[in-house]
């Protein structure tokens, strides 16, 4: 399962004054649009541009996929979802680049919205008293049972989200009307106050309060697993399936480097590790797979407000050999955390022919993980 991001930088903001669109001035020392594109680290990432802004986009968007964006938000969100069909992408988040404060809380409980619903998007409910007005005077209220204040990421199964685009006549205020026309349900997740969208000068200096009240937060985290061989004709290894002459004995499917990443994962997050979130006295994990336990791992840390910056993982043994698997093995965990590859490690290492796995007895992991507070 592989999860994209689009973000929207191709409009020209100019209720928030300044000489440049909202999304190029500058927040906390960089241009909003970079902080938006910072909270989807790690995920294969779009950003919709205006023609005129290409030299800013290349300057703050390093490895991104640019895309150019359309007269209308509709037709720039449906030029990004054409540039990603095809690209394996299950699910998608449309994010606006005038919100650079999106937190990895938000964007978790989106894509766990995304486990039961076709859409779900982040949204607060209306608290204040709702007033109609002309000319500065006030002629009217409006009754706020039901209402919700919409916000991005929004997010959708892939393949709906682009039909429901190519079917849409146009004129949407954002993607949700676009998914609601096509006939989709949207699960509303619970959104942030801090989630605000740039609009007006005033945004400017409470964006740069809320970024200077929150610190670095930084965690490492260390998994270690080790499984003995039994009967069988092959082992899983970090979500790929490779020949050998032996199997993996485990409660699940024994996969021993998932395990260990797994773990490491929860480490950093001071959250126990495999055996507390699913014990292997519970009837229902016997043989399950271990892309269960991992992508569990990497949806807490996003709903905790983490993303996952890098991981590394070490599988010790003699054989079955893991270079030759060393790319697919990285690709697996990608898709399964949905990580960009080039944050993911996978390498090898023998004892040397010293301890059980020397005897090849079995193989032993050792795992990284490094998380980041947005």
């Amino acid at each position: 399962m592989t999860t994209a991001a689009i973000i929207l930088a191709a409009g020209r903001g100019t209720r928030a004054g300044g000489d440049l669109p909202k999304q190029w001035q500058a927040l906390a020392g960089r241009p909003v649009v970079a902080h938006a594109l910072a909270a989807f680290a790690g995920m294969p990432r779009i950003l919709v541009i205006h023609p005129d802004d290409r030299a800013r986009a290349a300057a703050v968007a390093e490895g991104v996929q640019l895309v150019e964006g359309g007269a209308t938000r509709d037709a720039s969100v449906r030029n990004a979802l054409e540039a990603l069909a095809g690209q394996g992408v299950s699910r998608v988040l449309i994010h606006d680049g005038a919100r650079p404060l999106v937190s990895g809380a938000v964007i978790g409980r989106v894509l766990a919205g995304l486990d039961d619903h076709p859409a779900a998007a982040p949204a607060l409910v209306v608290s204040d008293a709702l007033w109609t007005g002309v000319q500065g005077l006030v002629t009217g209220t409006r009754d706020r049972t039901g209402l919700y204040r919409a916000q991005t990421p929004q997010g959708f199964h892939f393949d709906a989200i682009l039909d429901a685009h190519r079917r849409h006549g146009g004129g949407a205020a954002d993607d949700v009307e676009v998914a609601r026309a096509a006939g989709l349900d949207v699960a509303i997740v619970e959104g942030e106050e801090d989630n605000l969208k740039l609009t007006f000068p005033g945004d400017f200096a409470r964006a740069e309060a809320i970024l200077k009240g929150r610190g670095m937060d930084i965690r490492l985290g260390n998994g270690f697993d080790v499984h003995a061989f039994c009967e069988g004709d092959h082992v899983w290894l970090c979500g790929v399936k490779v020949p050998h002459s032996r199997g993996l004995l485990g409660h699940s499917d024994a996969d021993v480097g998932m395990h260990a990443l797994t773990d490491a994962i929860y480490g950093a997050l001071a959250d126990g590790d495999i055996g507390r979130h699913f014990p292997p006295s519970d009837p229902q994990w016997k043989g399950a797979e271990s892309h269960i336990f991992l992508r569990h791992a990497a949806e807490l840390a996003r709903a905790r407000g983490f993303a996952i910056s890098n991981c590394d993982v070490t599988l010790i043994c003699e054989r079955p050999k893991i270079g030759p698997h060393a790319e697919a093995m990285r690709e697996a965990l990608a898709a399964i955390m949905a990580l960009e590859v080039g944050r993911i490690s996978v390498k090898a290492t023998t004892s040397e022919r010293l301890g059980f796995t020397g005897r090849e007895e079995g193989i032993a992991a050792i795992a990284t993980a490094t998380l980041v507070k947005l």
